[in-house]
């Protein structure tokens, strides 16, 4: 018995001594794995410290402390860790590991020198939790340079080649510092996590609640800008096509890649303490993607000038915006929208209900703003094709030094835009007490040939005061006509293969005046009428124009008797004999022109059996005897008018 009792305590003896020395072996083999990947950041010129290091073997986690890295290029970071524990951890082939879970506190990040101002920004970060986490052993690719887009490209090479079923951060908080001059500030982010990350890609980021205070430097008085911004929401977010639009060997990928499925935020509220607030009720953007052969961002920085005292020459200034054009026409975004804003100062507030970006249209909706004159509003404006690049390469062709913008880099604003439409404006006018409102206007072009469209339409209407300033209007005035209510429709087309240009129909409705339709039609325009921007060689493009036929259609709503009426105080007439006096006049004016073309009796006497039955409509239509330049017409036309009209067969008519 005193035999088995003896043995039972010497093999408890030794397994105890075994497992200690087991689990001393184990820490020892930890402990090398750490000092060799701390020697690996020492490597590249360097530092790179820790603190205590110990492994618990039945619950196998490793825990280090008091983590310091400061690398060779202060553009690189310094890095402070207070503790990094893991628990479960294990090997997954030569040169990974994984850990059921990752804690990591005290963490403290610092550049000294980012972007090409050199601004210092500095993170805080009290903890990190990261489950069910898989990555590399040791850091692999460090940056050999102090270039920002290769510290980006290791950054997010390290984001790609780790795994995690969540990642929470309670709270991060971020310094900068541009110097003296440029502004500095702080940003508190709380609530931070993500969900699934595996090979660069991530399902769902989100962050409760951020905040901001940014003091900013500008001439005259200091401004401080706060805002706070809540319920920021990423899905689905791709780290592949940035990544490859960092890498040199992968920037001929000219293929659009998706980076976010979706980003949406909201409620925003920004303060100044000048007195400017904003509210915006949130932000949401849908499937933007980028086009790594074009998303040169750092290289776009360097060609900044380093000297801010010295201004760009307009070739510098043309070359940087079209640097900037190219990087913007890298990013495609598949829908976006603003909502509901308000904007408030000490003078006066206003606000949009939504700003929408989608398929190419821009749009705003829903302004309500303070004027001068009065309020203004609108319910929507709309620019159709719209692009950043196109409008920004636009706007760089009209930088020419010293000279004025060339009608055709003015009429390059066709090639960048394909219409626009503005609906339910409410505007001030200056001279009148009533507003001017517009129900619809609506232009569209296209078929560009050179820098002009070959077909275009326009819709108006809307109501205007009649201004007692304009001379014109005064018999509206007297007549106690105090606004218009205008309706135009007017579309025009060229057809290349014909040669035909037809003006059809444009019409033109004043409400309870009159009703106005015209149709014109051109044969033979050529192609270079479109191209050419010199007068001369435009007026011997015209020389080749031919005059088609020509309809004219005009409903009386009121606009006869208005005429009559005038002519009525003007003569001190009762209105019948004014009525009268005007047809005579009519009468008498046609007997000239018969003379020399019987066709018009015809429209002589429709036009006076116009005006002595009101409310009846008058159409003429004019077809050319034979072959008619529009050049040449036009000349007669100012010189000789009866002769003008003799070129043509008129019929005409009146009715009811």
């Amino acid at each position: 018995m005193k035999r088995i009792l003896i043995g039972v305590i010497a093999t408890l003896v030794l397994g105890a001594g075994g497992w200690f020395g087991f689990n001393l072996y184990v820490q020892h083999r930890a402990t090398n794995e750490v000092e060799a990947a701390f020697a690996q950041l020492r490597s590249g010129g360097g530092k790179a410290s820790h603190g205590k290091i110990t492994f618990d073997v039945m619950s196998r986690t490793l825990t280090i402390e008091d983590i310091a890295v400061e690398p060779g290029n202060p553009s690189q970071g310094h890095v402070k860790i207070g503790a990094f524990n893991s628990t479960g951890v294990r090997q997954i082939g030569e040169t990974r590991f994984a850990a059921d879970g990752i804690d990591i506190s005290g963490v403290e990040i610092a550049f000294d020198e980012v972007g090409p101002g050199k601004m210092k920004v500095a993170y805080k970060i009290p903890q990190v939790t990261l489950r069910d986490y898989a990555g590399p052993l040791r850091v692999q690719n460090v940056p050999a340079s102090n270039s920002l887009s290769d510290v980006y490209r290791f950054v997010l090479d390290q984001f790609a080649s780790v795994t995690a079923t969540s990642v929470t951060i309670p709270s991060l908080n971020v310094n900068f510092d541009a110097g003296r001059g440029a502004g500095s500030g702080e940003a508190i982010y709380s609530g931070l996590a993500l969900q699934n990350l595996g090979r660069g890609k991530v399902d769902a980021m989100k962050t409760d609640r951020a905040t901001f205070a940014i003091n900013v430097a500008q001439p005259g008085k200091a401004d401080k800008l706060t805002g706070e911004i809540s319920g920021i929401i990423v899905n689905d977010f791709d780290a592949a096509p940035i990544l490859a639009a960092l890498d040199p060997q992968a920037r001929s990928d000219d293929n659009y890649r998706r980076v976010y499925r979706q980003i949406s935020a909201g409620p925003y509220v920004l303060k100044s303490a000048l007195g400017l607030h904003l509210d915006i009720d949130g932000f949401d953007l849908e499937d933007i993607d980028v086009q790594p052969s074009k998303l040169h961002l750092f290289e776009m920085f360097a060609k900044l000038p380093q000297d801010k005292s010295v201004l760009p020459t307009p070739a510098q200034t043309q070359e940087l915006m079209e640097r900037v054009a190219g990087f913007y026409e890298g990013i495609r975004i598949g829908k976006a929208e603003i909502g509901k804003t308000s904007i408030a100062t000490p003078q006066k507030s206003g606000k949009i209900n939504a700003i929408r970006y989608q398929q190419g249209e821009f749009a705003i909706e829903g302004v309500d703003a303070p004027s001068p004159q009065g309020p203004f509003k609108i319910e929507r404006f709309a620019l159709k094709s719209f692009s950043i690049p196109n409008l920004m390469r636009w706007a760089a062709s009209l930088r020419t030094a010293g000279q004025p913008p060339s009608p055709d880099q003015m009429l390059g604003l066709f090639r960048v835009l394909e219409g626009a439409e503005v609906k339910g404006l409410v505007a001030p006018h200056k001279n009148t007490r009533q507003p001017i409102t517009v129900d619809t206007i609506s232009l569209n072009w296209g078929q560009l040939v050179g820098s002009i469209p070959s077909k275009a339409s326009l819709v108006v209407k809307m109501v205007t005061p009649t201004d007692p300033a304009n001379p014109a209007l005064q018999p509206l005035i007297v007549a106690g006509v105090d606004k218009l209510a205008i309706d135009l429709d007017l579309g025009a087309a060229w057809t290349e293969a014909s040669g035909a240009f037809a003006l059809a129909p444009a019409t033109l409705d004043l409400g309870n005046l009159a009703k106005a339709q015209v149709s014109v039609a051109l044969a033979k325009v050529p192609r270079e009428i479109f191209t050419t921007t010199d007068p001369l060689e435009a007026m011997g493009q015209l020389a080749q124009v031919e005059t088609g036929a020509i309809e004219l259609s005009l409903r009386d709503r009121g606009v006869v008797d208005l005429i009559v009426a005038q002519f009525a105080r003007m003569q001190n007439v009762s209105r019948d004999a004014a009525r009268s006096a005007i047809v005579e006049m009519i009468r008498a004016q046609g007997e000239k022109i018969a003379a020399s073309n019987l066709d018009a009796r015809s429209a002589v006497d429709a036009c006076a059996g116009f005006v002595e039955t009101s409310g009846q409509t008058l159409s003429i239509k004019l077809t050319p005897f034979g072959k008619l330049p529009v050049l040449q017409l036009m000349d007669v036309l100012q010189n000789e008018p009866i002769i003008a009209l003799a070129q043509f067969r008129i019929e005409a008519s009146t009715g009811l």
